[in-house]
C-alpha cells in the first residue's frame, strides 16, 4: 500500500523525541555560564565577582566562588573550593581537594590536601518534646599569617565567637579544632589531637599526638601536653603536663610508677 510523502512525514514526527526549553532554564544556564570562567593561569574556574590578583594560580578542576578574594602568589590546588567570600592572604599555598568557607586564611600559610575550615560546628540542644535542635553557626575562622595546616585536618567555624588559629602555629595531620577555639601564636599541635569548642589556649603551647581538650577549658602560655593526655579543667601554669586527667608531668610519673609496682606485686 502505498503511503504519501505527507503521510509518511506525519508518521516520523509522531516516533521523533521532543524536547521542551522553558525559559527560565534556559536563562539560568545562560547566567551560570556568563557568571563563571576559566582563569587563564591553571584552568581552574573563577565566579566574576571574586576579586583575584592576576599572580594567582588555580588549578584545574578548582573552583572559587562569588566575592572571593585571593592575594599575589596564592596558589589554589586541583578539586579546591574556595567558598563565597572567602579571603586568602598572599603567598598562600592551598593543596588539592581542600574546602574553604566561612573563613579568612593569612598570609604565607600551607593548607594541606583534604583540610575543610569554615564548616559548621558540632552543637545541639534539645528541646521540651526531646528534638534534637540544631544551635546557630554564624560566624567565622580565621586563620593567620605562617600557619601550617596537615592534611585532613578540620576547623570549625565560629557560634559566638570566630574560632582563631594565631601566627606561626603549626597543626599536623587529622587535627580537630572545634568552634570557638582560640588558639595563640606559636602553638604545635601534633596528629590527632582534638579540641573541643570554646577552648581557649595561649602562646607557644605544644600538644603531643592523640591529646584531647574538653570543652571550655582555658590553658595557660608555654604548656606541652604528653601525648595521650586529656585536658579536663584549667591549666593556669606553664609547664609539663600529662596523664588523663592530666596533672603536672612529676605528678603523672610518680603515678605511672606506683600503678606499675602495685601491679608488680600483683603478680608475685
Amino acid at each position: 500500500m502505498a503511503i504519501s510523502v505527507k503521510r509518511l512525514s506525519h508518521l516520523i514526527s509522531l516516533k521523533r523525541p521532543t524536547k521542551h526549553f522553558g525559559v527560565s532554564n534556559y536563562s539560568a544556564s545562560s547566567t551560570s555560564q556568563i557568571e563563571y570562567s576559566k582563569w587563564n593561569n591553571g584552568g581552574g574556574t573563577f565566579h566574576k565577582s571574586a576579586c583575584i590578583d592576576p599572580t594567582v594560580l588555580i588549578e584545574i578542576g578548582a573552583v572559587v566562588h562569588s566575592k572571593a578574594v585571593l592575594g599575589p602568589n596564592v596558589h589554589v590546588g586541583s578539586g579546591t573550593v574556595v567558598g563565597p567570600e572567602v579571603t586568602v592572604g598572599h603567598s598562600t599555598r592551598i593543596g588539592y581537594n581542600v574546602g574553604l568557607i566561612n573563613c579568612r586564611i593569612g598570609d604565607s600559610c600551607v593548607v594541606h590536601h583534604g583540610v575543610c575550615i569554615g564548616q559548621d560546628g558540632f552543637g545541639f540542644f534539645v528541646d521540651d518534646k526531646g528534638n534534637m535542635m540544631k544551635k546557630p553557626q554564624l560566624l567565622k575562622a580565621v586563620i593567620g599569617n605562617h600557619v601550617e595546616i596537615g592534611a585532613n585536618t578540620c576547623i570549625d567555624r565560629g557560634s559566638w565567637r570566630d574560632t582563631v588559629i594565631g601566627d606561626h602555629s603549626k597543626l599536623d595531620n587529622l587535627v580537630q579544632i572545634g568552634h570557638n577555639v582560640v588558639i595563640g601564636k606559636g602553638c604545635m599541635l601534633c596528629g590527632q589531637a582534638g579540641i573541643a569548642g570554646s577552648v581557649t589556649m595561649g602562646d607557644y603551647i605544644t600538644l603531643g599526638g592523640r591529646v584531647a581538650i574538653r570543652d571550655h577549658v582555658s590553658i595557660a602560655s608555654k604548656v606541652r601536653l604528653a601525648a595521650n593526655s586529656c585536658v579536663t579543667k584549667d591549666i593556669t601554669e606553664p609547664g609539663d603536663y600529662g596523664g588523663f586527667p592530666a596533672v603536672p608531668i612529676h605528678e603523672w610519673r610518680r603515678q605511672v610508677a606506683c600503678r606499675y609496682r602495685i601491679s608488680k606485686k600483683a603478680i608475685l
